[in-house]
């Protein structure tokens, strides 16, 4: 059997000869003769047994295979160039073990950044890059934010049909290892629909509601209420459960869950994860109007036992949601800020009038320093004639 041959100043179609030699050599069902068709159907050909390259022993070598396929893929037009990446990537998708998966990646992330900005087959390549980053749990490795993904295609912006697509591949594979991402997609995805089509979104709606509230991480909720394809849930049982976790208190929650046992369940959700979650976001709305809170008025309130109470708080104070300080000898907690669960007109009005109170203070401490001053050049002035 054949080593793996070098490419070097030879032409396409040589190059795409030789891989044909390769694989014939390792017993791929490919001849060793040039397509008659040219370099690109030498290309299909080849990528349609590419994956006889993982017999190989030494990672190095598979490499290298792979990525003199990326560099005909990228230097010839691709007419069938969606179809062709589409086989690329199911090919290496039967890399076997991690090892040889991340070799795999590698090589097909090469292929995506090597394509023109303004290509739109960055998009098939990125799709794909995606699945066969969550086969090897390297997605954090090609996706970090949505705003890079937004970066990633600004010069040629796919449809908006191809990004829900993606939104919803993306939400998929990282709703197990980073609920707080997948949240921020699921947000994004549900943003790209309009009031004529935000019906249509139904199940986008309902996942991102649910993963929201199964995320540990996530509090603030409000912001869920204003995308379209979520209001058009409103009289759904998911949708009261989403008003009871912006607004609500726990005992609002607690008579829910008596109520719709079997939904909250159906949904995936973890009622004992429920609860925690709704204690601290009842402490939190407790805490926007009371700047002192007693120890039982969290044990009425809260549903705690005495107990618990301040591995609670303590618990509470590391959302850094609030900022307090707790008082054990007089059984209170202190409140210095809380952040607000929901920003309406009320909060924004509650805003102004801390500005106009700042701006006010402000004013006055320049008019004492003016006052100050004056008194200072007065007392000089006075100095220089005595």
């Amino acid at each position: 059997m054949q080593g793996p041959a070098v490419f070097m100043d030879i032409s396409l179609e040589d190059q795409a000869q030789e891989l044909r030699k390769y694989f014939k050599s390792l017993g791929a069902e490919i001849s060793e003769e040039k397509s008659p068709k040219g370099v690109e159907d030498d290309l299909h050909k080849i990528v349609g047994v590419c994956d006889v390259c993982f017999k190989e022993s030494n990672e190095a070598d598979i490499e290298a295979i792979l990525n003199s396929i990326v560099s005909i893929m990228v230097s010839i037009p691709l007419e069938r160039g969606e179809n062709l990446i589409v086989a690329f990537s199911q090919r290496l998708a039967k890399a076997p073990g991690p090892k040889l998966g991340l070799v795999a990646l590698q090589s097909f992330w090469r292929l995506y950044n090597n394509l023109e900005p303004n290509s739109p087959l960055r998009y098939h390549v990125y799709y794909h890059v995606i699945e066969l980053a969550a086969r090897v749990g390297a997605v954090k490795n090609v996706f970090t934010g949505v705003e890079q993904l937004r970066k990633e295609f600004a010069s040629c912006p796919p449809s908006n049909e191809q990004m829900q697509k993606l939104y919803r591949l993306l939400h998929q594979v990282l709703k197990d290892q980073n609920s707080e991402l997948a949240s921020k997609v699921m947000i994004e995805l549900l943003g790209t629909y309009t009031d004529e089509n935000a019906s249509y979104a139904r199940e986008d709606a309902i996942k991102c509601i649910v993963t929201a509230l199964a995320d540990p991480n996530t509090f603030l909720l409000d912001p869920l209420l204003s995308l379209k394809p979520v209001r058009f849930l409103e009289g759904e049982l998911i949708y009261d459960l989403l008003t009871i976790f912006v607004s609500e208190k726990l005992s609002s929650y607690q008579s829910f869950y008596e109520n719709h046992k079997e939904f909250v369940q159906s949904q995936g959700l973890n009622h004992e994860q429920n609860v925690k979650k709704m204690r601290i976001l009842s402490f939190m709305q407790m805490a926007e109007s009371n700047p002192e809170i007693t120890f039982d008025e969290m044990i009425s309130e809260l549903q705690i036992e005495e107990k618990n109470v301040e591995a609670f708080i303590i618990e509470v104070l590391k959302t850094r949601l609030v900022r307090a300080r707790m008082d054990q000898a007089q059984r209170t907690v202190r409140v210095t800020s809380t952040m607000h669960r929901t920003f309406g007109r009320a909060q924004w009005q509650q805003l102004r009038s801390v500005l106009l109170a700042w701006r006010a203070n402000v004013n006055q401490v320049h008019e004492s320093m003016k006052s100050v001053a004056a008194a200072q050049l007065e007392y000089n002035a006075q100095q220089q004639k005595a």
